[in-house]
């Protein structure tokens, strides 16, 4: 995909983070967007920052965890559209907490709901558009989606989900020319980790990051775009993240040391 002029991209989780910052890109580039995301307000927001950058924009406020809002997100896109050729699967929460520490398992079945099952349920009712467009499927997993991280036990298993899914998925549609690009972004500031879930399953309401330290949003986007335009197998976003992917095969207790400082300097 050399250009996203004209094409039709539609986002989950549009409203903030690194799903409002892609829009904008992609509204920058004269691609046509829908955007979803629970919070309408916000999402009406980002909604007009893209159509003052000139983009035709559609806003259809949902909850990938809601199986009849994930169908009504993409039929309202190839409604208005007439077809579908990006879907980036963004929509996404986490965890804060040891799993020692929890007081219930319910969080864990809220991360996967929206991370993993979310994810399958817009690509499910996106297929059939994105075969016959040819298009490319996002998927917006994290560093914690390839390794194990201290203290993102939930959050990790619901992202190693997300890449297995997607990397399977990959291989069943290559007859049919769809691809499927995955991002395994590292630590990137966001308001996603304010609405972190703590060990007593309520969101933290403050980040735990220290965030001057970490990529920002705009600047994880801007990395995405030129995957997308590549239709890219995988994108890591920090040399970090990259060097610890092959560290695994030689020296796996290393990168298990190295996760767990990289948790202590951050917070």
């Amino acid at each position: 995909m050399d250009t996203f002029t004209g094409r039709t991209v539609l986002i989950t989780g549009a409203s903030t983070g690194i799903g409002r910052a892609l829009a904008l890109e992609l509204a920058r580039a004269g691609a046509r967007l829908a955007l979803t995301a629970r919070d309408a307000a916000r999402l009406g927001a980002t909604a007009a920052e893209c159509a003052a950058l000139g983009a035709e924009v559609l806003a259809v406020p949902g909850d990938v965890a809601v199986a009849a809002d994930c169908r009504t997100a993409v039929a309202r896109t190839v409604e208005r559209f007439g077809a579908l050729d990006v879907l980036v699967n963004n929509a996404g929460m986490t965890m804060w907490a040891r799993f020692d520490q929890l007081a219930d398992l319910g969080g864990l079945e809220r991360l996967l709901a929206v991370n993993y099952l979310g994810a399958a349920r817009v690509t499910a009712a996106a297929l059939p558009y994105l075969k016959s467009a040819r298009g490319l499927i996002v998927a917006v997993a994290s560093i914690a989606g390839l390794t194990g991280v201290p203290e993102r036990t939930g959050y990790a298993a619901s992202k190693h989900a997300m890449v297995g899914f997607f990397e399977s998925l990959r291989i069943e549609l290559e007859s049919c020319g769809v691809g499927v690009t995955i991002v395994a972004p590292d630590f990137v500031k966001s308001e996603l980790h304010k609405a972190a879930l703590g060990p007593d399953g309520r969101p933290l309401g403050k980040t735990p990051m220290d965030e001057p330290r970490i990529m920002t949003s705009e600047e994880c986007a801007h990395l995405m775009m030129g995957a997308i335009a590549r239709r890219q197998r995988l994108l890591i976003t920090s040399r970090r993240g990259r060097l610890g992917r092959w560290a695994r095969l030689v020296a796996p207790g290393l990168v298990d040391s190295l996760a767990a400082r990289a948790i202590r300097l951050r917070r």
